[in-house]
C-alpha cells in the first residue's frame, strides 16, 4: 500500500504525536509498505521518508505551545503533495489541528483515517463545535488513543470512535546502548520533557530537595520555563541540565537511570513516555493522572502519587531508590507491560483498517 501519514506538529521538535507518526511509518515500511510522512519541519527532515511542508509557527494549544503550520503556503504544499503522491489511504493525526491535518480532511481525496490524541479541555472544540462536528464526518474511520481522548472529542463533537493504544518501538529501545557510568556513582533520576507548567518539572525540583537518598537528577528537554527553573534550582551540583537530547541519548539514559520520573500535572491522554521507561527496564515514578493510569498501575509496575504533591513525590522517589526488591518487582512487571504496547501490534490493527477502507472504496468504484 501507499500510505500517507499526516502530522500537524513540527517533526524536528520532540513530541508524543511526532514520535507516534514516525514510529508507525518505520514499522509499516519494515513490512514493505510505501509509507510517507507529511508535516512541518524546522530544519532537515528527521527521516528520508518525511516530506516537509514548511516551517512551524508556535501556537498556544492545550496548555502548551504547539509547533503548527497553519499558514497558506503550508496548506498549498500539503494539497500539492497529496495530489502528486496518489496514496491508497491517508492517515491524519490530530485531524482537526490547523495546517496539514485539517487540510487533508477538507480535501478528502483518499480513504481517510483520523487519530485523535488530545485529552483534557479544548477551547477550539468548544468554540468551533458546530463546524468541527460537520468536518469530522469527512473522516472515514475515527480512532482515539485513550478513553480520556475519547471523552474530550465525544463530549464536544459526538460520533463513533475506536480506542487504540499508542505504540512504542519496544525492540528498538531494548537494543539501544546503555550509557556507561562511573563505578560507585549516585543513583540517578531521569526527567525528559518540555519545560512548561503542565509537565510538573517545578514539582520534581521541589520534591528532589526533600529526597533523603543521595541521588542525582538528569533533566532533559527545554521550554519556556527553563531559565526560571534553573534559577530555582540554583547551583545544586546533583542536578545536570542536558538540554534537548536525541532519541539515542534518551534511550541510553533511560537504561542507565535508576528511576524515570514523570510528574505531569495534567493534559496527558496517554503515558507513552512511561512505556518507553518500562521497555528500558527503568523503575517508573509518576503522577496518578488518568492518562498515565491508562498505562501504569500503582505498586504493580510503577509508583504513582497525586499530581502537584511534592512531598508525596519525594516519598515515592525515596522508596524507589532505597528498596531494591521493590524496584526489581516493578521493573519486571513494567517490562511485561511494555510488550503489550508494541508498535508492531498497533500497526497490525491500522493495516486492517486501511485495507477495509481501500476495499470499500474499490467496491463503490
Amino acid at each position: 500500500m501507499r500510505i500517507g501519514i499526516i502530522c500537524p506538529y513540527s517533526l524536528t521538535v520532540p513530541g508524543g504525536v511526532q514520535m507516534q507518526v514516525l514510529g508507525l511509518a518505520r514499522e509499516l515500511r519494515r513490512r514493505g509498505h510505501e509509507a510517507r510522512v507529511l508535516g512541518p519541519c524546522d530544519g532537515p527532515p528527521p527521516e528520508s521518508f518525511v516530506t516537509p511542508i514548511g516551517n512551524s509557527l508556535p501556537t498556544a494549544a492545550n496548555g502548551s505551545v504547539a509547533p503548527l503550520a497553519p499558514d497558506p503556503p503550508a496548506v498549498m504544499r500539503t494539497i500539492r503533495v497529496l495530489d502528486e503522491e496518489a496514496f491508497d489511504v491517508v492517515h491524519v493525526h490530530e485531524p482537526l489541528a490547523p495546517g496539514p491535518s485539517v487540510t487533508a480532511v477538507l480535501t478528502h481525496r483518499h480513504p481517510t483515517v483520523g487519530t485523535f490524541h488530545a485529552a483534557g479541555v479544548s477551547a477550539m472544540y468548544r468554540l468551533l463545535s458546530p463546524f468541527l462536528s460537520r468536518l469530522i464526518n469527512r473522516i472515514d474511520r475515527k480512532v482515539v488513543v485513550s478513553k480520556d481522548a475519547l471523552a474530550l472529542v465525544q463530549s464536544y463533537l459526538g460520533g463513533s470512535y475506536e480506542v487504540l493504544f499508542n505504540g512504542v518501538e519496544v525492540a528498538q529501545i531494548q537494543r539501544a546502548a546503555t550509557m556507561q557510568r562511573e563505578p560507585g556513582a549516585r543513583p540517578a533520576v531521569f526527567f525528559c520533557g518540555r519545560h512548561e507548567t503542565r509537565k510538573g518539572l517545578s514539582v520534581l525540583l521541589d520534591a528532589f530537595g526533600q529526597v533523603s537518598t543521595d541521588a542525582e537528577l538528569w533533566i532533559a528537554g527545554t521550554g519556556p520555563d527553563t531559565d526560571e527553573l534553573k534559577r530555582r534550582a540554583g547551583d545544586d551540583e546533583r542536578i545536570t541540565w542536558l538540554g534537548r537530547v536525541s532519541d539515542e541519548e534518551k534511550f541510553a539514559r533511560l537504561k542507565a537511570a535508576d528511576v524515570f520520573c514523570a510528574p505531569s500535572l495534567g493534559g496527558e491522554s496517554f503515558g507513552v513516555v512511561l512505556i518507553e521507561a518500562m521497555a528500558a527496564g527503568t523503575t517508573v515514578v509518576a503522577s496518578s493522572l488518568d492518562g498515565y493510569q491508562n498505562v501504569a498501575t500503582h505498586d504493580r509496575d510503577a509508583l504513582l502519587s497525586p499530581p502537584g504533591d511534592a512531598a508525596a513525590l519525594a516519598a515515592s522517589l525515596d522508596t524507589a531508590l532505597s528498596d531494591p526488591a521493590l524496584g526489581e518487582r516493578l521493573r519486571a512487571a513494567g517490562t511485561e507491560r511494555a510488550r503489550s504496547f508494541a508498535m508492531a501490534a498497533l500497526a497490525d490493527r491500522y493495516l486492517d483498517i486501511y485495507r477495509e477502507l481501500i476495499d470499500a472504496r474499490r467496491a463503490r468504484t
